[in-house]
């Protein structure tokens, strides 16, 4: 299970100690303003504004900081318009990458994205190409040490989770985009704490990376990208030990 989304949660952790660096109240702010653009500035009935302010509370993101996004995206107070972009590529080994942007300068970050990968012996490719690699799903990380195995299995399943994956120290539980918001809640009610929590995309298929040059050649060009203010989300379809993911977050 030591793939991506296990450096996503890696990385989120990392995230709460050294927001100026991962630059993430920026991030949130871009996605509330524009889920509340293009949904409505209600949660209640707009399922994306409530997911990205979810995010924004577990970061810790000030009230007034949200409110702002949200009035910014309904129009009450003047804001910038950002364009929603993907960007589909190959790293190093031949790994998948799709970069999930919101920006208000498409040729500015066309030219960033393409300098990153050429810089660490990846790639752009046309639209198309990689993202039938990868499926949309939830995923909610919940570290072993704070929940049984057969409470975790049989509250997520019961909610409705498609499956439960586990490794050394985490659980990764799998769900529909649909019902992503129920196991969530679900879990949340049973005081089963979530380590991390995201809609993302999963690979099909995935790429085993041993070489530890390689793997930080690759994850030196996936954080390279995640350091761009206009860039939300990154899936790539890598396979690394886990201690090679500490390894290279603690060197960061």
């Amino acid at each position: 299970m030591a793939g991506h989304s296990k450096w996503a949660q890696i990385k989120h952790k990392k995230a709460k100690v050294d927001r100026e660096k991962g630059k993430l109240f920026s991030k949130l702010a871009r996605e509330i303003t524009t889920a509340a653009r293009l949904g409505g500035g209600n949660p209640d009935f707009n399922p994306r504004l409530r997911m990205a302010i979810e995010a924004a509370k577990e970061a810790n993101m000030p009230s007034e900081n949200i409110e702002r996004a949200i009035k910014r995206g309904t129009g009450e107070i003047e804001g910038v318009v950002y364009e929603e972009i993907e960007f589909e590529g190959y790293g190093p080994e031949g790994v998948a990458i799709i970069v999930k942007t919101l920006t208000d300068n498409r040729n500015r970050t066309v030219n960033d994205i393409r300098h990153i990968f050429s810089k660490y012996g990846g790639n752009l490719a046309q639209t198309g190409s990689v993202s039938w690699q990868f499926k949309p799903k939830g995923v909610l990380m919940v570290s072993k040490d704070k929940i049984d195995e057969e409470t975790i299995f049989n509250t997520a399943l019961e909610a409705g989770a498609e499956d439960i994956k586990a490794d050394e120290t985490s659980y990764q539980i799998i769900t529909s985009l649909e019902d992503f918001s129920k196991v969530k809640e679900k879990l949340i009610e049973n005081n089963i704490p979530i380590d991390h929590s995201e809609l993302t995309k999963l690979p099909l298929t995935t790429v085993t990376i041993t070489d530890e040059k390689v793997a930080e050649k690759i994850l030196k060009l996936i954080s390279a990208i995640e350091e761009l203010e206009e860039v939300q989300q990154v899936y790539s379809n890598f396979d690394i030990n886990e201690a090679i993911l500490e390894k290279f977050a603690n060197k960061e």
